[in-house]
Parts: structure tokens; C-alpha cells; sequence
């Protein structure tokens, strides 16, 4: 099957697997899988242990695909050189991030703009656009080991969007801010996707897909089983699925339906 990140059908798709099998070992997460990702922003769901973080990992280039292929900004990723060329234009946040405690958050992100290659001259700017961009600006010359679970969150962002990535890859962003920075993160957002990035949000927080996101993708035992836009998440729902809201009980619903019955066979 052939999925897509979002469906209005732009021009060209930012990211694309074709067959891809991706795994640790001789374990497969993901198996022969087609996605197509475009500018805007996609919401992915999925329980844990569905394959997200192993599918932002390959998104990212970290972790080549152990077979099929992968596309980025239209062009094949097959060999270090071509991983180099791409990683410029990506931004990722994983869930847990690695950063030097002493830093400040201006020397955190400046040296993720570094590692990312944003020109010299431009990388002072870049840095203090985005700590703008999530409220840091005021704290700029705070170290990184003295800073809150929701600030250091923030400065996460902040390096992942550093330089105007063309493809952003958000593992779990909004987890420890509280519900007013949750709603600057989806301004903050929108703007970015406005300017013509794509963005790929990880998140167990259904109401955020619902409020940010042009499309959402269910991930399930590494497979896409549902693909298409907010509204016609919640309208897959069954009156007897559990969730708070349409989208949450829809997203239940698919869930219940990509798993085997008992005495069923995958």
C-alpha cells in the first residue's frame, strides 16, 4: 500500500520510503513499507513500540535502511556523501537528547547550527531567531544543566529548527510544557510550515495532531494503517471505542481494526 503524509497532493513529496525494511539486528520494526511525506505538518501516532522513533531515525539518516529506498528532497540517499548533502536541510529532536551540561543554551544551539553547516554568517542570527521563536531569548546566557524539563524541551526546539530546516522531525516535542507553551509550539509551527518546511510530529498527544496538523499517519506493529487528515481520523470512529473526542475514539478505532482477532492470522 502506498501512504501519504499529507494528501492535497503539492508538487513533489520532501521524504519518500519505497519498500523499506528497517530494523536493529535480525528483528524487523518496519517491513516493506511505501510513504510519501510533503510540506506541511504530519502528525504520526501510534502506540509504543509501533516504529516511530525507528522511522524518524532512518527519516534522519541516522540509521540506514536495511533494504528498499530512501528519497530525500528528491534525490536517492545511497552513500555518505549523499547522507551529508541532506543532513543540512533536516532538523530532528529526538526524545532524549544529548547536550554539554556547561553550555549555554546560545552555545547548545549555535553548535547544533554548526553541526548542521548554516553558514557562518548567518549562524548568529539563525541561533537567536530561534530562541526567539520558543521563548528563550530572555534566558539566552542560562546554562544547560540548570534549566527545567519544559525549558530544556524548548531549547530542543529551538536547535532542531535552528537555520530553517526544510524537513523538521519532532520526536514527542511538547512533553513538559505546560498548556499555554503547548499553544505557542503550535503557532510556532504553523509559521514554520507556512515557510514551506515539512514537519513530522511524533506525539501520544492526540489533541495536539487535531490542532496543528494538516494529516496524520497511525503507525501500528510498523506498518502505516491509517492515513489521511484529522477529520477523517474522527470520522472512523465507532460510537463503542474509548477516548474523550472523536479524533481520540477514531484513533482507537483504527487501532483495534489493524489488530488480529483471536484465532486470526497475521
Amino acid at each position: 500500500m502506498h501512504f501519504q503524509g499529507i494528501l492535497f497532493m503539492p508538487i513533489s513529496s520532501v521524504a519518500r520510503f519505497t519498500a523499506l525494511t528497517q530494523g536493529y539486528g535480525g528483528r524487523h520494526i518496519i517491513e516493506d513499507l511505501n510513504l510519501s511525506i510533503y510540506p506541511g505538518v504530519t502528525g504520526l501516532l501510534g502506540p509504543n513500540g509501533a516504529g516511530k522513533t525507528t522511522l524518524f531515525r532512518t527519516l534522519a539518516t541516522i540509521a540506514p535502511p536495511q533494504s528498499g529506498e530512501l528519497e530525500l528532497f528528491g534525490k536517492s540517499v545511497i552513500n555518505e556523501r549523499d547522507v551529508r548533502k541532506v543532513r543540512r536541510r533536516i532538523g530532528y529532536l529526538p526524545q532524549d537528547f544529548g547536550y554539554y551540561p556547561a553550555f549555554s543554551i546560545t552555545d547548545f544551539v549555535r553548535y547544533c547550527a554548526w553541526l548542521r553547516e548554516v553558514p557562518p554568517k548567518e549562524a548568529e542570527s539563525a541561533t537567536a531567531e530561534a530562541l526567539a521563536a520558543v521563548g528563550l531569548a530572555d534566558r539566552a546566557r542560562d546554562r544547560m544543566k540548570s534549566l527545567s524539563g519544559g525549558m530544556l524541551r524548548r531549547a530542543g526546539i529551538a536547535a532542531a529548527i535552528v537555520g530553517s530546516p526544510s524537513l523538521l522531525l519532532l520526536d514527542e516535542p511538547t512533553v513538559g510544557l505546560d498548556p499555554a507553551q503547548r499553544l505557542d509550539f503550535r503557532d510556532l509551527i504553523r509559521s514554520l510550515a507556512r515557510g514551506g518546511a515539512a514537519i513530522v510530529l511524533s506525539t501520544h498527544l492526540v489533541e495536539d495532531v487535531g490542532a496543528a496538523c494538516d494529516a496524520v499517519l497511525v503507525l501500528s506493529d510498523g506498518q502505516v494503517v491509517h492515513s489521511g487528515t484529522p477529520q477523517q481520523l474522527a470520522e472512523a470512529s465507532t460510537p463503542s471505542a474509548p477516548g474523550d473526542s472523536p479524533l481520540e475514539r477514531g484513533y482507537m478505532t483504527v487501532l483495534g481494526n489493524s489488530r488480529p482477532t483471536e484465532g486470526s492470522t497475521c
